[in-house]
């Protein structure tokens, strides 16, 4: 069974050790209650900037940073609800938020709630509730999206985990999509399972999921990846920088700007729950 223990660097942060696996999480609530460093068999599976991450007013690159109530960008920052305009940044925030933390002798569960500053930007009363676990080779996290409102509370949500590689060449995808659209052009591409990665970005989406995991095999690092995910999660996206040492695989309940089209939109009547599960596995060969 996890052991958890608490460290106080420049943030207190809370971490769970798996010693059958020799596998370590590290979660920081006060940081948008992510997970900045994951490591099973003492590898790296996340990838951290670590100058960024000391600077509080600058978003945290690397890790597994939590996005709520959207992901990706709205155009020019704007939605409407209930006939009021709104303007919300980049993947909404959740990730630039203090948590709450409560911790059990095997998990850490992290929980945000709503207060003036989110209902300034989102006039909804909710409560996020994500408990991280560790299973072996895996990490598990468990969400709970609660609307504590009077009225339907609208709302995409998603994880952006960074993972680290040294060879973006020696990757290789299983993907269950036959296309993808790029983000950029907004053109669908077909998807033979590789990209050029000699291009400056790669940012695309893959809506048409035919089943609820996918896996990257990294054969410098001898290693495989998989991320299972529930049916809430409609979205895979995909995003690497020229240069960087990271690529992200990262499951979206809903595509950028679905609060303004309404496309894959989890809708939450008043006093409600909806629940959701994603699970990250590490293997090496």
């Amino acid at each position: 069974m996890p052991s958890i223990s608490i460290e106080n660097k420049q943030y207190k942060t809370y971490i769970l050790t798996d010693e059958s696996s020799n596998s370590q999480l590290e979660v920081v609530p006060e940081r948008g209650g992510i997970a900045t460093k994951w490591r099973v068999q003492g590898q790296e599976i996340f990838y951290l900037d670590e100058e960024r991450y000391t600077h509080p007013e600058l978003s945290v690159r690397g890790g597994n940073p939590i996005l709520f109530p959207i992901c990706g960008n709205l155009p020019d920052n704007v939605y409407t609800v209930n006939g009021k305009q709104y303007t919300l940044k980049q993947h909404g925030f959740a990730r630039e938020l203090p948590w709450e933390v409560s911790q059990s002798a095997s998990e850490v569960q992290v929980i945000l709630k709503a207060n003036e500053q989110t209902q300034a930007v989102y006039p909804f009363d909710f409560q996020l509730t994500f408990t991280y676990l560790l299973a072996g080779n895996s990490l598990i996290l468990n969400q709970q999206y609660t609307n504590k409102s009077s009225q339907p509370m609208p709302f995409s949500a998603g994880f952006h985990p960074y993972f680290a590689v040294s060879d973006k060449n020696q990757l290789s995808f299983e993907i269950p999509s036959k296309e993808y659209q790029d983000q950029k052009t907004k053109q669908t591409h077909s998807f033979d399972g590789s990209f050029d990665f000699e291009l400056d970005e790669i940012d695309v989406s893959f809506k048409q999921l035919s089943a609820n995991s996918a896996s990257v095999t990294d054969n410098s690092r001898k290693s495989k990846l998989t991320i299972e995910y529930d049916d809430i999660f409609s979205t895979l996206v995909f995003w690497t920088v020229k240069g960087k040492d990271f690529y992200c695989l990262e499951p979206w309940t809903a595509p950028r700007n679905s609060l303004n089209t309404g496309e894959k939109l989890t809708i939450l009547e008043p006093g409600t729950s909806c629940s959701a599960m994603m699970k990250l596995t590490a293997e090496f060969f």
